[in-house]
């Protein structure tokens, strides 16, 4: 026996020399493995208006994941020319916060990444703001999902309400209400007037004035955006409205020629009664002017209802990026619980219907009005959306300004009709 054991103990030996050596090479292996896996870091752009709750996420984000996201914050007028030409020369970041808006223009033009499948498999696809993945879908393809998100809404001053003899707590909920609630601020006289709007600002009047035109059944573009659909009575109503308000001089005149510099300012100041807004307002109103008191509402309809105009920022990804699964981590931890709060916390609504409330429960409770505005809000689709609303020299700008404060209404309803259906034309469809 001991003869057989001195035998068998140098082949014992070398076998366990093998399976040492084996381990060996094995550890080494699985340790180039693990140096091939290496940290990525993916390029994120955003628009200066996120500038407040994006570096917030991407530090949460980055605190918590071996993968990091760098963030590049660009002015608002520079983003699209910067990013179109980036897209076009290959040197675009991976991903980019958008305005909702332009999503299908860049999807159109071939410089998006198509995202569908991965949007379709995320268990609360279906709770994501829908005008934001509307706006992210092009010829039935998801280009852009949800990202930070606004509404606009109704706000009033309660101060100037009960000096009218009017109640504070309870805002316009149609339009006769609103010019009435007006008139009643207006005759307290001196410096204050009734109802403020930017009357020479496009974007502010598709933000704030369209919504009254949703909530009373028109439209001023179809849902595909392929016909503009102006000349409605809803339009006109709407126009009739804020002209009777300019006539009975309970808007600022100077409100004609402003730009969008006094959109939020207005109100501010302390001396508006009511003015159409956006959720943003909120925040601003707490943090920089605590003495005004207000209310927020929806924006009504003619006789009730109302809507809103879900704006805010999609998520894109730029075609071909090699940083997609970095891309995909980071969005899936700003639809989380925690990332959804942090958006909350420092400027966007909840883009998660799902778990808006919860996201908000710790906010002003006038947020949950504006939440539930976006959720049920609208934006118009086009792949001319600049052209056709945004632009100083476009057919919708100058339209308001004339319906507003000219005379000749038909013709500035007309000839905008002819000059957004010929723009359209012009351009690629859905």
């Amino acid at each position: 026996m001991r003869t057989l054991i001195a035998k068998l103990a140098p082949t014992k030996l070398a076998l366990t020399k093998l399976a040492l050596t084996k381990l060996t090479l094995t550890a080494a292996v699985l340790g180039c493995g693990l140096q091939f896996a290496a940290a990525e870091t993916a390029n994120i752009w955003v628009r200066a208006d996120g500038s407040n709750f994006m570096p917030r996420i991407v530090d949460a984000f980055n605190k918590a994941n071996k993968d990091q996201v760098k963030l590049d914050i660009i002015p608002n007028a520079e983003i699209i020319p910067k990013y179109g030409a980036a897209a076009a020369g290959g040197t675009a970041p991976d991903a980019l916060s958008l305005d909702l808006i332009y999503t299908p223009s860049f999807a159109a033009a071939g410089q998006l990444e198509d995202i569908t499948d991965w949007a379709k498999s995320l268990p609360y696809f279906a709770s994501l703001s829908p005008a934001h993945v509307k706006t992210g879908t092009y010829k039935d393809r998801i280009y852009g999902l949800p990202f930070s998100a606004d509404a606009s809404v109704l706000i009033w001053n309660k101060k100037l309400f009960k000096q009218a003899g009017l109640d504070p707590e309870k805002g316009p909920a149609n339009w006769a209400e609103i010019e009435a609630d007006a008139e009643k601020v207006n005759a307290l006289g001196g410096n204050i007037k009734g109802f403020y709007f930017s009357g020479n600002c496009g974007g502010c009047n598709i933000f704030t004035f369209t919504p009254l035109i949703w909530a009373s059944g028109g439209d001023i573009l179809s849902e595909d955006g392929s016909k503009a659909t102006l000349d409605s009575p809803q339009l006109r109503g709407a126009i009739d409205l804020y002209r009777s308000m300019v006539k009975k001089d309970l808007v600022p005149a100077g409100a004609q020629t402003d730009t969008g510099a006094n959109f939020f300012a207005a109100f501010a100041a302390g001396n508006i009664g009511i003015s159409p807004s956006g959720a943003f307002a909120i925040g601003a109103l707490n943090t920089q002017y605590p003495d005004v008191d207000y209310g927020v509402t929806f924006l009504p309809g003619k006789d009730g209802n109302w809507s809103s105009f879900a704006g805010g920022d999609n998520f894109v990804v730029t075609k071909g990026t090699k940083k997609l699964a970095v891309v995909k981590e980071f969005l899936d931890f700003a639809y989380s619980l925690e990332g959804q709060t942090i958006l909350a916390k420092y400027g966007s609504l909840p883009v998660r219907g799902d778990i808006a409330k919860d996201a908000l429960k710790e906010l002003d409770p006038r947020y949950q009005i504006a939440a539930e505005a976006m959720a049920k809000g609208k934006t118009p689709y086009s792949v001319v959306f600049n052209d056709l609303i945004n632009s100083a020299n476009g057919p919708w700008t100058q339209m308001i300004n004339e319906v507003f404060f000219g005379d000749d209404v038909d013709g500035a309803i007309a000839n905008a009709q002819e000059t957004m259906q010929s723009i359209i034309d012009q351009a690629p469809q859905k």
